[in-house]
């Protein structure tokens, strides 16, 4: 699978929708790659993003 940074900025805007209705974005079993970039945008550390799986250390 491939991301870049575009998606991460989805996700952030997807996250910040979801969690104006009480809502949290859920992340399960993602690639390492993946969970690589994650880190480096900070995606992690948004209130309301959630993992699920082997990627729950990073949370």
């Amino acid at each position: 699978m491939f991301a870049d940074t575009s998606l991460m900025l989805d996700l952030a805007m997807l996250s910040r929708r979801l969690r104006r209705r009480g809502r949290a974005l859920l992340l399960r079993d993602a690639q390492p790659q993946i969970l690589a970039l994650i880190e480096i945008v900070g995606l992690h550390r948004l209130p309301g993003v959630r993992f699920d799986g082997p990627t729950a250390a990073l949370a």
